[in-house]
């Protein structure tokens, strides 16, 4: 980011060597600051030197620019899922699901795979679905071996990946329940690209969703922003310095 906004930004796994990615990923950027989030951000604070700041918080900055009135925040990333209320750009509460990968992009993931979709074309080819086929179980393992035998017993598959989707949603209504929720709600992460997901929170809240035209980047953003603050801040004795990029 520079004055102007979003000049570039890349999206790659984070692998099994997510310093080296990282590394990667900055080596032709030039930049005054950085400022890291996520789950690997205590590695690249080792390694570069950098500010790290929580993903509560930089998704309620980087939801804040992209939507000034924005209240709430849904996040559904691969590894977790978090609801965040927001007042101008500040956490007023938050509750994340970490412990479990039901309702995450990894639990779509596997059992998109197990349902023989790919994860791009999964929540496409739910919201064609006729009906759906409920699903009990929403343990990873448990629900991979309940697929599986639907599938044996001739259930449509579309229908059982409606069934997931919904499932799945009756879970994200649960977590956001727990600190309550206005709108207008940001739905980032990546799971917010899933057509049928995001088609059914909308039928089922009945209020204003908004989708950032990145979802991904969000929390990248967020912390682009607090990067150039610090860079003009009497801290780091730059002030008034214009910044080439962060």
């Amino acid at each position: 980011m520079d004055d102007s906004g979003v000049i570039d930004y890349v999206i790659t796994d984070t692998g099994v060597d997510p310093l080296s990615n990282v590394l990667k990923m900055l080596k032709h950027q030039e930049h005054d600051n950085i400022v890291a989030t996520g789950y690997g951000r205590y590695l690249a604070q080792m390694h570069l030197q950098c500010p790290i700041i929580t993903e509560i918080k930089a998704y309620a900055i980087g939801a804040n620019f992209l939507f000034p009135d924005c209240r709430t925040v849904l996040d559904i990333g691969g590894q977790d899922s978090k609801i965040i209320r927001v007042r101008n750009g500040k956490v007023e509460d938050f509750e994340m699901n970490d412990k479990c990968a039901a309702g995450t992009g990894k639990f779509l993931e596997v059992m998109a795979t197990t349902l023989g979709f790919t994860l791009d074309e999964f929540g496409n080819i739910s919201s064609r679905a006729d009906q759906a086929v409920p699903i009990s179980s929403m343990c990873t393992v448990f629900a991979e071996s309940e697929i599986v035998s639907l599938i044996s017993s001739g259930a449509d598959r579309k229908n059982i990946s409606l069934g997931l989707h919904q499932s799945i949603l009756n879970r994200i209504i649960a977590l956001m329940g727990r600190t309550g929720f206005e709108e207008p709600i940001v739905f980032a992460g990546g799971v917010a690209k899933n057509e049928c997901i995001a088609k059914l929170l909308r039928s089922k809240l009945k209020m204003k969703i908004l989708l950032p035209p990145e979802p991904q980047i969000v929390g990248a953003i967020g912390s682009a922003l607090v990067a150039k603050q610090e860079i003009t801040s009497d801290y780091t004795g730059r002030k008034n310095q214009k910044p080439k990029g962060v």
